[in-house]
């Protein structure tokens, strides 16, 4: 009979594609974990994944048990939590996938505030792009998700974790440092740092843009950054100008090192989305935090903003 260590060896082997990345994961060695699939596979005289060299793909058989091994394993979870809770302790472990930058500004904070109530909970957050974390949200591998748009899912459920105000900023000597706004028109004569255009905050910038009669091909940019972080330090560099997340600038902002500018007529705003499976049933852990940032979300934003200005300038 397979055992649930087994079964899960399987999943995440499956989920990576890639045994040595698995043993990574389960804190085993990469022996182990081809150890594990072999055993199931002798076992019941089948084969799991397809094995070329060093990669490997999940086989026909492989891909139709996944389904109901990740079910399994679920209900196996679902049960160690009503045995490790009984006493009306929430502890467990939640794994949270996070596709936004400025989402991992406000992770910390969150975290700080939960843990705070609910020391016992082990939290793991791990960075990824917005269609991974949704697809680990849909096989399970996470047990939550923050996105930066809505995901129209119907095995998906979300809830606004914080509203982020996207804002135009310039270096600190630029010649627009001590105006107070501009036009859409002069925006397109400066030299422009663009972010990658699957990102939440472009997406934002580009729709409003196109709302003012804007085509982005007419911006003047001058590099593409693909980390909103790189896109600030150019900023402050002097390479040019750009719009970023409110709470990614405004650190650099309390301290100088660039400067906000309004445009006239735009107020450009982006929701940061928590996202979840669709279930019948969740773990202590991960309905307290569902609750608990449905009832705090706004404070801990408001304490985030406070916190990043808060800083000494030198």
């Amino acid at each position: 009979m397979i055992n649930i260590s087994e079964l899960r060896v399987f999943v995440i082997a499956a989920e990576e594609l890639n045994f040595s990345r698995a043993a990574q994961r389960l804190n085993l060695s990469q022996s182990a974990v081809s150890q594990n699939i072999q055993a199931i596979e002798r076992e019941y005289g089948v084969e799991l994944f397809l094995r070329h060299g060093r990669s490997v793909q999940l086989s026909e058989t492989g891909k139709s048990i996944l389904p109901m091994a990740r079910s399994v394993l679920h209900s196996t979870r679902i049960l160690e939590d009503a045995l490790v809770n009984a006493r009306g302790e929430v502890s467990g472990m939640l794994a949270i996938g996070c596709a936004t930058t400025c989402g991992r500004y406000f992770v910390p904070n969150l975290l700080a505030s939960f843990q705070g109530q609910y020391p016992h909970v082990r939290t793991r957050v791990i960075p990824a792009d917005r269609a991974q974390v949704v697809e680990g949200v849909l096989n399970q591998r996470f047990d939550l998700g923050i996105v930066g748009r809505s995901v129209e899912h119907r095995d998906i459920e979300s809830q606004p974790l914080f509203e982020d105000r996207v804002i135009m900023i310039v270096p600190a000597n630029h010649p627009w440092a001590n105006r107070e706004q501009v036009s859409p028109l002069e925006v397109l004569e400066q030299p422009f740092i663009s972010r990658e255009n699957n990102s939440a905050t472009q997406q934002t910038l580009l729709n409003e843009l196109r709302q003012h009669g804007i085509e982005p091909e007419n911006l003047n940019v001058v590099t593409e950054l693909g980390d909103a972080e790189a896109v600030e330090m150019a900023v402050e560099q002097g390479i040019g100008i750009t719009f970023i997340s409110e709470v990614m600038a405004a650190r650099s902002l309390a301290l100088g090192r660039v400067k906000k500018v309004e445009v006239e007529g735009f107020n450009l705003t982006q929701q940061i989305y928590l996202i979840r499976h669709k279930s019948e049933s969740f773990t202590r852990a991960e309905a307290h935090f569902w609750e608990f940032v449905w009832q705090n979300r706004q404070k801990l934003a408001d304490d985030l903003l406070l916190n990043l200005r808060n800083v000494n300038t030198p």
